[in-house]
């Protein structure tokens, strides 16, 4: 009997598989969803139908999704992972043409009962993709020249399209997650110097556009730029979002005002608190001890699926869970470096926390991809 054989022999199947699921990333996952419906619980008034009860509804539907994709073999998902990354390309394209506007940009599909955003699901997409190229590209072939331009290719399409609605924050979370697969795999760091000393250049040349009659981006992009800069320049314009969220940070203190008893959010001081600024509110109400238990749930997250990634044998399994683990991070840490004044606001919402169907149900999807590696591994 082969090694092969004999480690197959040892993976669970049937209704047993259930026991196998990595219960403790489970919990965490439920704990900062919970944490979430707190928080939006709080920023409606007490009112538990505006956020709360919704967000709650498709928590329940995404775990169920997370479990059954968690229990489907994870050969299963290493060969529809092409298909998933066509299926959300196409959309992206629908996007273009049918698309809904909402707050001035195009980035969603209109499906009756449900509202889509396809750059989600192509966040996912493109990590199973990557994941299951480089499952098959043979290792001395992954720092080819020729090899590294696919990949990088079937980046910079979804990217572009993503660009086009506007949503800068997707087009750098696509970026980011498809270059860290990249670099997962072992493609040469010499690539990723360049890209930095390119991506160098394109920043210089987008600041230089401005006021041209070619200029790169659009003006409330450049504003953003602008105000991460200096925010006091204009604080009842521009900087008016990051100043008040920095407020509602620093006078949480140590353990904060309490719960449902921050200003800055019930006074309507906060903009956009119930998604893209909902960290603000949780330090402001819990203080520093609240935000720091949250990131910790996030880092228990990550070092859970990161241990999936490294406990397996199987190249695909390994790779889409560190996928999935790196786009999560970059997920919170891109979000809380924004309200904190840290990076540019360019829109990114605080995984499992902030309000939205689409990005929590994706998320929870792609958590089911590291409970199939989990759960399929050779024991």
């Amino acid at each position: 009997m082969s090694y092969l054989e004999n480690n197959l022999k040892t993976i669970p199947s049937g209704p047993t598989k259930i026991l196998f699921l990595n219960w403790p990333l489970i919990f965490l996952l439920t704990a900062v969803a919970g944490t979430g419906f707190l928080m939006l619980y709080s920023v409606a008034g007490g009112n538990l139908e505006t956020w709360a009860e919704p967000q709650m509804k498709r928590f329940g539907v995404g775990l169920v999704a997370m479990i059954a994709v968690g229990l489907t073999p994870i050969w299963f998902w290493r060969n529809v992972s092409g298909v998933i990354y066509t299926i959300a390309l196409l959309l992206l394209l629908a996007v273009e043409f049918v698309g809904d506007i909402g707050m001035g940009a195009q980035r969603w599909l209109d499906l009756g009962p449900l509202r889509l955003q396809p750059s989600e699901i192509m966040k996912i997409g493109l990590v199973m993709l990557l994941a299951a190229y480089y499952d098959w590209l043979p290792a001395e072939k992954v720092s080819s020249p020729i090899w590294v331009a696919l990949p990088v290719a079937l980046i910079l399409m979804p990217t572009f399209l993503v660009l086009t609605q506007p949503d800068l924050g997707t087009a750098v979370m696509l970026t980011l997650g498809g270059g860290f697969v990249m670099f997962a795999a072992g493609v040469s760091l010499w690539y990723f110097g360049t890209i930095i000393a390119i991506v160098v250049g394109l920043v210089a040349t987008v600041l230089e556009s401005r006021g041209t009659s070619w200029q790169l981006l659009h003006d409330y992009q450049f504003k953003r730029i602008d105000t991460f800069l200096d925010p006091s320049a204009d604080p009842l314009g521009a900087g008016y979002n990051i100043m008040q969220a920095q407020i509602a940070l620093g006078s949480g203190g140590w353990s904060g005002r309490g719960y449902m008893q921050g200003t800055q959010s019930h006074l309507n001081f906060l903009p956009e608190k119930h998604t893209d600024f909902i960290f603000t509110t949780l330090a402001e109400e819990f203080g520093f001890i609240g935000a720091f238990g949250l990131l910790s749930l996030y880092v228990g997250i990550i070092a859970f699926a990161t241990y999936t990634a490294l406990s397996t044998k199987d190249r695909y399994a390994s790779l889409v869970s560190l996928g999935v683990a790196g786009t999560f991070f970059f997920f919170f840490a891109i979000n809380m470096g924004m309200v904190m004044g840290l990076m540019p606001v360019v829109g990114v919402p605080l995984p499992m926390v902030s309000y939205g169907g689409t990005a929590m149900m994706i998320l929870l999807a792609a958590f089911g991809l590291v409970q199939s590696a989990h759960v399929h591994r050779p024991r």
